[in-house]
């Protein structure tokens, strides 16, 4: 490829695609590193051999393109099978997997988050160990690992050095070295330096600054100013991310560009200029990444906020894309991982969407709009088209009103971040002034709600997407189609209002009820923001964990395909990333096809006991066919899908045990969940029974839960006072309508009714489901 140099007098610039070349050649290179390891050597070797070939053909040019293409992704991929490499085989991870108790010296890289676990509140920080010393041994390294300890931990702060005693343990984050569990109380050795004690005390003075304002608003304007988004309400949260609104209250590169472009206003109207301009905004580069702090995610929200400066400035078409292959190569370089990070795929796609198709469109629009507004316009549209097949593989969803919502909230989304930084400096002099601009900007953020609210309860916000490799290309050669055709499209006053106003149509809902059928059925099933369904598929169980759009964890198959099969088809489910078998009986495998019937189905997990064989060897048998891997539930696992935290409480057997062979042993040997989803705590149980019961009992005495998924369908053979001290809100029976054993019992329902909880009934109520709300849980019934 010959660099671009000829322009066209009467049109813009053309696009430096050099360095978005060599950018690119990197994040194929990082892709490939992990996803098929040391084989990935091979894509830097064509790279290079392409490039000699290019040299005898005497293009230069372009052979020096594809040399600098090589030598990036050779050194993107090098890094990352380096660092998979320490990580797999370092010190920290061989203790982990050995369960050793080590003492940890190192730097607290994150805020600590306090969490509800099964021990009550524990605090969960992320440290940088340099010094470990386990088993006799020390250790000098550079590792990462996730210490989880109990509320002393909550003042262990950002950037001070602490040493720890615990117990190691395997981290499911690839990334990560190793858990530490148990922790004890931290020993501050050093405490944070003096640019992270300031940081915090503008964070704190932020949210001093928006203390009086009602409480969404509230964690709102922390969130948007640096992202410090902790406390948002589910609800909201929910409402952003159905709106394609997600994005403001997380770190990005307009957060950056909003702040620094504000001081170097500021530095202007002082009379500033020249290399000092230069240097204020790198000074508020730096403090914006200190204020945010210095996780991946900030430092790649740095860079493309970085970008966006570029871009503004002079000859910005030119530099925006050379900036941006630049900032892609640089933090690749320095971070492998980012290569296979959903949010730096954003990132990078809503940066170049913005250089590359929003000119066009805001001169288009331009021709019959004033300027302003054919930015606002063009600016959103050009993100959300360049996002839209990533935001479609995570979810499964294309929003309809994402455009529109971000639209609607562009004028006071700047606004709201100066103010609200302004609030957080000024509240730390006087504070009287500091919470006159934290009303200002709280006022600004409650338009923002507004508008998510409202876009979520449109009768269609969104329609569903298939997440498959065919439909995922199909929606990218739209929106490329789109990207290209739409400027001339807009240019045309008469086509561009007939244009926007038939996308109203559809976002407003007059073909609301065909668009949303997709996406929840009529009647309101599935109900909207649901957590758990327990499938009514007679006599057996079978319950679905929503984990994202379109997405579910599994667990248990019913006794017959079909059932199963016809309720996660009316929820929506196409993709699940774990089934979880609590054991073999055939009232909970013997539906298996019905889960895998047109879904992809990641993984299979189920009970140790093996037992009855028959049964064992179907399920098998049935995955392996599709290429789907079988394990064993883990006692003590626990991972996170999305905003789900799932770990395994019960059995304890540490390898498989084959059984009598009659199934008897099965029901006390069911994998028992403990999930927690957007605050709400819920035990599966499968159908374990009062031995199991009992020992749950002892090792978990204060266990406390909002939902309880019945044992053995309501069986009579419960340890009732176990159950009921468990003090759940709801009580969820899977049985079947007039089976044969008596279940439920009506004396167990009314024992969980008299301590307060609402018992619903799958032979009953049909379909039900667990959905939030403001005063804790509720039960929703497909009746």
């Amino acid at each position: 490829m010959e660099e671009q140099t000829a322009t066209d007098p009467g049109g813009p610039p053309p696009h430096d695609l050099r360095m978005a070349s060599v950018g690119a050649a990197g994040w194929l290179g990082g892709i490939a590193a992990y996803g098929v390891g040391a084989h990935a050597v091979w894509w830097p070797v064509v790279l290079g051999v392409l490039a000699v070939v290019v040299t005898r053909l005497s293009r230069r040019r372009v052979a020096r393109l594809l040399a600098a293409c090589a030598v990036v992704a050779a050194g993107v991929v090098a890094g990352a099978l380096l660092r998979t490499e320490a990580v797999s085989h370092g010190p920290l991870r061989q203790l982990a997997e050995q369960r050793a108790v080590a003492e940890l010296t190192g730097v607290v890289v994150s805020d600590p988050v306090e969490v509800d676990g099964q021990w009550g509140s524990q605090v969960v920080v992320r440290l940088r160990v340099h010094e470990a010393t386990a088993r006799g041994e020390t250790y000098r390294l550079g590792a990462r690992v996730v210490v989880i300890g109990d509320p002393a931990w909550s003042g262990a702060a950002l950037g001070s050095e602490v040493r720890v005693v615990g117990r190691l343990a395997p981290a499911d984050e690839g990334d990560l070295d190793a858990l530490v569990v148990g922790a004890r109380p931290p020993v501050r050795i050093r405490g944070p330096d003096v640019w992270w004690r300031g940081a915090a005390a503008v964070r704190s003075s932020i949210r001093d600054s928006v203390a009086s304002r009602p409480e969404p608003q509230r964690e709102l304007v922390p969130a948007l100013v640096v992202g410090d988004d902790a406390g948002i309400p589910v609800g909201l949260e929910q409402d952003f991310r159905t709106t394609g609104l997600t994005h403001l209250t997380a770190v990005s590169g307009t957060n950056l560009t909003l702040v620094v472009g504000f001081l170097l206003l500021l530095a202007r109207s002082l009379r500033v200029r020249g290399r000092w301009l230069t240097v204020v905004g790198l000074l508020g580069i730096v403090g914006f990444v200190l204020l945010a702090r210095t996780e991946p995610s900030v430092v790649r929200a740095a860079a493309m906020g970085t970008v966006g400066l570029f871009a503004l400035g002079t000859d910005g078409r030119r530099r925006g894309l050379r900036a941006l292959g630049v900032a892609v190569t640089g933090l690749l370089l320095v971070t492998p991982a980012l290569a296979v990070s959903a949010g730096f795929a954003l990132s990078v796609l809503a940066t170049g969407g913005i250089v590359v198709l929003g000119p066009p469109a805001q001169r288009a629009l331009g021709q019959w709009l004033p300027a302003p507004v054919a930015g606002a316009v063009a600016v959103p549209f050009a993100a959300q088209l360049a996002c839209r097949p990533v935001i479609a593989a995570l979810s499964g969803e294309v929003s309809l009103v994402a455009v529109l919502a971000n639209l609607l909230v562009a004028p006071v989304v700047g606004p709201a971040t100066v103010l609200g930084l302004a609030g957080g400096l000024a509240a730390l002099v006087w504070d009287p002034l500091g919470r006159v601009a934290g009303t200002a900007a709280g006022t600004c953020v409650g338009w923002i709600i507004r508008v998510a609210e409202w876009g979520a309860d449109l009768p269609a916000p969104s329609v569903r997407w298939g997440s498959g490799a065919l439909a995922l290309a199909v929606l990218a050669g739209l929106c490329v189609v789109v990207g290209f055709a739409a400027p001339a499209l807009l240019r045309r006053r008469g086509l561009g209002v007939a244009l926007i106003v038939g996308s109203l149509v559809v976002v407003l809902g007059v073909p609301g009820r065909i668009a949303s059928l997709p996406g929840g059925w009529p009647h309101g099933w599935p109900p909207r923001g649901w957590l758990l369904a327990v499938c009514d598929v007679g006599q057996g169980d079978a319950l679905a964990v929503s984990v994202g759009p379109q997405t579910a964890i599994v667990v248990d198959a019913g006794p017959d395909p079909e059932p199963v099969d016809r309720c996660l088809d009316r929820l929506g489910v196409a993709a699940v990333p774990l089934l979880v078998l609590t054991h073999f009986h055939a009232d909970h495998v013997g539906g298996l096809e019905g889960v895998l019937r047109g879904r992809s189905v990641a993984a299979v997990e189920a009970s140790p006991m093996l037992d009855p064989p028959a049964a064992v060897e179907s399920v098998e048998r049935a995955a392996r066919e599709r290429g789907i891997p079988v394990t064993l539930a883990r006692y003590g696992a626990t991972r996170q899908y999305g905003d789900v935290t799932l770990q395994v409480l019960w059995p304890d057997l540490p390898m498989p045990v084959a059984g009598p062979g009659d199934g008897s042993a099965a029901n006390d040997a069911s994998v028992v969940l403990l999930v927690e989803s957007h605050g709400v705590r819920m035990l599966l149980t499968g159908d374990v029974e009062p031995l199991g019961q009992a020992r749950l009992a002892a090792r978990l005495p204060d266990l406390d839960l909002d939902v309880l998924k019945v044992p053995h369908h309501g069986s009579s053979y419960q340890d009732t006072d176990w159950l009921r001290a468990l003090d759940a809100e709801i009580a969820v029976v899977s049985v079947g309508e007039g089976n044969d054993y008596g279940h439920p019992d009506p004396r167990l329902l009314d024992a969980l009714a008299d301590g307060g909880a609402v018992v619903a009934r799958t032979d009953q109520d049909g379909d039900v489901a667990v959905v939030p709300g403001d005063e804790g849980p509720a039960v929703v019934a497909d009746d």
